[in-house]
């Protein structure tokens, strides 16, 4: 038996990929603040880019993860979540 490996849409393009291929964000329940989840593991609702640059601009352009959280992304995060793209790369 094959064991299926979980896959997740990335906010930015849409397409669906591996979860481990993606970076994931992360909104904390008690904080109401957003952070990059480098484990995979925090609790709370989570959102998926892809480790690329061009789909971080889709995301920034579309509004991807305002959209997911339903809350204003502050630069800082899109300035944490540029770092993990360019260390990924």
């Amino acid at each position: 038996m094959v064991k299926s490996i979980p896959q997740r849409m990335c906010v930015g393009c849409r397409a669906m990929r591996d979860k481990k291929q993606l970076i994931r964000v992360v909104r904390q329940p008690e904080e109401a603040g957003l952070t990059v989840d480098l484990s995979g593991k925090m609790p709370g609702r989570g959102a998926y880019l892809c480790p690329d640059e061009v789909c971080f601009k889709k995301a920034v352009k579309s509004r991807g993860l305002e959209r997911a959280f339903k809350m204003k992304v502050d630069e800082s995060l899109w300035q944490e979540v540029r770092e993990q793209i360019e260390e990924k790369n």
